[in-house]
């Protein structure tokens, strides 16, 4: 076991495209570390960080796990990241918890679409970066080509401090830059490699890439630099303390090539992760929010203890465990923790330095440590803990909107007991997920980032939780409206023996503008209508509005006029003056040219060139109105307004349309008419759905 110094401690997120190797990588990196004896397989089912059952049905990661790993005298925590981008929002937590990134970019597919994601949150939130071109024993494989794109897309400040001996099938070693040293491996998983002279087909190349190497770091340094043009020989031992500024000045970012279940490349990686990425004490204070003011968060072991939690699991057996990450100070098991956002205390049994699903306990943390709490029961992800008297928090993590939604209807009445339940622990894990109730429509909107999410959350919902749901796709909530003015009278006399009902009422309907809603307007003159009966005929009204005349749809933007009516001395009554308001609605509505209004949409949808024209076309034909385009560096973005009822799958279009490379936000922009032809068949639809229920 590691020391746990502060300064021995690397906190390290793998982040990269799906299928690129990340969980293979920390399976060889425990391994190689001793963690664990063998390697397991994502095909297998048994590899350390995909222990979800829902990872190990579908091979893939769905949620970021933690690897705690000792190598030498650091202690390193890997964050295992998702690579797709359903997932996004473990990944975007994890870089904000970590100090530094190893993006994994495939040697056989080169930079892909969640290649960039990973790399714009390293930008994001600053932190040093290291490429990892993996997968070289593949076929088609190739270290130039992938270094190239990397350049091309990503940035042209990479160095390769290491180059691979051969390719594909003969992808035996690598040979480090700056030392000029081959590492030669087995190639079959096993621990090991051999150190050898540099291959001699290779020694131009190695010398090439030594002085391009020598070149770039010795800028960051000016004594070095002057050495460098004297034409002095400087060690890798002297480039290493300006390696690691350049490095965590994000000025360089090193690149070297592997290949993790062959188990190649894999010492070295850990070489860069201990000796050139930096430890919680070398990174700039994290921003902290005092009261308005920010304020500096230095990473200072012997300061305040102030940790962030950046991730929640909820296990139906274990209960609930809250992963954080220490930025300063340190802390004891047996004095609580303070939630500054809840302003709550929560008595903690332990820490849990994890691997996997499974955790050693510890007493104690400090500055640099990510550790797992089990049940914390007011933190949820983004709150800071600390210490009680504490009134510095860190900002709130940001996290994608959903894009995509369903709704959900419980299969039984037992499921719909237990929903409420389940959707609250589901929700505390996950904050990328919403579930609201549309008070218009009255769906139970279930809201994420694509349709494996939301597959992916359903199928927890029922496995874990035994609820069952049906899924459909949400009701658009339309409106209702008038194009032209006219009276109706609402007349209610009902005779039963005794005392009867009457009320009698002339309402006139105006149409006003969009988004107006609905107004009353008493005109009555003379006592036609008395005083006392007027707020019972603008309730009849108001209740009568929520049902329009055409598909049922509630009505808007219009007026009533109450100017006329009568009344009876001994059977009149607020009821009955409630029943003729509504009457005249009826009436009236249905005579003033009644129209259907849809919801209208801001869409942004930011795509590389390439795709801008299916995207346009597409637009056309969902009924969109482009109202502008621009550039936003290597991606154009198209802002159009359409209608919400053609938008509902269009996270799953948009990504089949733009090899996953497109993204897009929509927000409400107004209400606009419904085309008449669409409108007959919504009616028709309604109307249909009415016979049914009757």
């Amino acid at each position: 076991m590691g020391t746990r110094r502060p300064e021995g401690i690397r906190v390290v997120a793998l982040a990269g495209h799906g299928g690129s190797g990340k969980t293979a990588l920390t399976e060889a990196l425990l391994f190689d570390t001793g963690a664990i004896s063998r390697m397991g397989r994502t095909e297998d089912g048994n590899t350390v960080t995909d222990f979800d059952p829902e990872e190990k049905k579908r091979q893939i990661s769905i949620n970021a796990s933690v690897a705690t790993l000792y190598h030498e005298d650091k202690t390193i925590f890997i964050l295992d990241t998702p690579g797709y981008a359903d997932f996004v929002g473990d990944l975007r937590s994890s870089m904000r918890a970590c100090d530094a990134a190893v993006v994994l970019v495939s040697a056989v597919d080169g930079v892909e679409v969640q290649t960039e994601r990973a790399w714009s949150f390293t930008e994001d939130f600053g932190i040093a970066t290291v490429f990892y071109v993996s997968k070289m024993d593949r076929d088609n494989a190739s270290f130039d080509r992938t270094l190239g794109e990397i350049r091309q897309y990503l940035s042209d400040k990479v160095v390769p401090l290491y180059l691979p001996i051969g390719s594909e099938k003969n992808f035996k070693g690598l040979v480090d830059v700056l030392a000029n040293k081959a590492y030669l491996y087995a190639g079959d998983g096993s621990k090991g490699f051999e150190e050898a002279v540099v291959p001699q087909d290779m020694a131009d190349e190695v010398s090439k890439a030594r002085e391009e190497a020598i070149e770039r770091i010795v800028e960051a340094d000016d004594e070095l630099m002057m050495r460098y043009l004297e034409g002095d020989s400087i060690s890798k031992e002297e480039l290493l303390p300006v390696l690691r500024k350049a490095v965590r000045e994000r000025k360089l970012f090193p690149a070297l090539p592997g290949a993790a279940p062959a188990n190649v490349g894999v010492m070295q990686l850990l070489d860069v992760i201990s000796d050139i990425l930096p430890s919680p004490l070398e990174v700039p204070p994290r921003k902290g929010i005092k009261g308005e003011a920010e304020v500096d968060v230095p990473p200072d072991p012997n300061g305040p203890f102030m940790a962030l939690c950046f991730k929640v699991m909820v296990d139906p057996y274990v209960g609930k465990l809250s992963f954080i990450r220490v930025f300063s100070g340190r802390h004891s098991s047996d004095k609580g923790l303070f939630n500054v956002n809840k302003e709550t205390e929560e008595r903690v049994s332990g820490y849990r330095l994890m691997r996997g699903k499974d955790g050693e306990e510890v007493k104690e943390i400090t500055t640099g440590d990510v550790v797992a709490v089990p049940k914390l029961s007011s933190v949820a992800v983004g709150d800071t803990l600390a210490e009680r008297g504490c009134d510095v928090r860190f900002p709130p993590i940001r996290f994608p909107e959903p894009v995509y939604s369903i709704a959900v209807v419980p299969k039984s009445r037992a499921d719909e007991d237990k929903l409420s339940n389940a959707i609250h622990k589901i929700l505390e894990e996950d904050p990328t997920l919403r579930f609201e109730k549309n008070a218009e429509t009255g769906d139970n909107l279930l809201s994420g980032m694509g349709d494996l999410h939301l597959d992916i959350v359903l199928s927890r919902i029922r496995e874990r939780y035994g609820v069952d749901l049906e899924t459909r796709l949400p009701r658009v909530p339309y409106k209702e409206t008038i194009k032209r003015t006219a009276k109706a009278q609402g007349r209610y006399k009902k005779q039963t023996g005794g005392r009867g009902q009457y009320g009698d009422v002339w309402i006139e309907f105006e149409p006003l503008e969009r988004g107006a809603g609905f107004q009353f307007e008493d005109r009555i003159v003379g006592g036609a209508v008395p005083k006392s009966y007027i707020p019972a005929v603008e309730k009849g009204l108001r209740e009568a509005i929520q049902k329009g005349v055409l598909a049922g749809y509630p009505a808007v933007d219009f007026k009533a006029k109450l100017y006329d009516g009568s009344y009876h001395e001994v059977d009149s009554s607020e009821l009955a003056f409630k029943i003729a308001a509504s009457l005249s609605f009826k009436k009236g509505f249905s005579e003033a040219s009644p129209t259907l209004l849809e919801p209208i949409m801001d869409v942004e949808i930011v795509v590389p060139e390439d795709y801008l024209g299916d995207v346009m076309g597409d637009l056309n034909g969902r009924r969109g109105r482009i109202m502008g385009i621009e550039g936003r560096g290597r991606l154009q973005v198209v802002k159009a307004q359409v209608p919400l009822a053609e938008m509902f799958r269009y996270a799953i279009t948009l990504r089949s349309m733009t090899s996953g490379r497109g993204s897009f936000s929509m927000s409400f922009s107004h209400y606009e008419e419904v085309p008449q032809e669409i409108a007959k068949r919504i009616i028709a639809q309604a109307q249909a759905e009415e016979g049914e229920e009757e």
